[in-house]
């Protein structure tokens, strides 16, 4: 099992986690991103930098994940991808995606698509909280656990 991150995106305190956890349970973790990144020395830690340009993260993380893996990701189609892939996926904020939820959040993400193209503003998403971080450690622990990387 490996980990991915979709890194361009993902909040500085879940990427922290993923370091620690990383180092704790052995498990590689990947980041991949546009730009480069500060990762800590680790050789379970890798960076992985693609080029410039629309979904160019969530391309490499497909073409390289494996079934099995996690992949920590916000982008609700990289995540049905994964999911259709074999893989698992969780957001930053720790909800976990699955085969019983994907459909769903795809098709809430095409319509609020579709009302930011009618000129509807939608908002973007809320401020990260300690919450959300803590939801995030938590359901990572209880992944990691059932997989019997505690």
């Amino acid at each position: 099992m490996r980990i991915w991150v979709d890194a361009d995106a993902c909040p500085v305190p879940v990427r922290d986690i993923l370091f620690r956890a990383s180092r704790r349970t052995g498990i590689r973790l990947t980041l991949v991103a546009n730009q480069p990144l500060r990762i800590p020395s680790s050789p379970l830690i890798d960076f992985m930098q693609v080029a410039s340009g629309f979904d160019m993260a969530d391309k490499a993380i497909v073409q390289y994940m494996q079934a099995g893996d996690l992949v920590i990701t916000s982008d609700i189609p990289l995540a049905a991808d994964v999911i259709a892939s074999g893989g698992q996926a969780m957001s930053p904020r720790g909800e976990l995606f699955t085969t019983d939820n994907i459909a769903s959040r795809l098709q809430m993400r095409d319509m609020l698509d579709t009302l930011r193209a009618s000129g509807n503003t939608t908002g973007g998403p809320a401020a990260f909280t300690a919450a959300n971080r803590k939801a995030f450690a938590d359901q990572l622990d209880r992944l990691l656990t059932r997989l019997g990387k505690p």
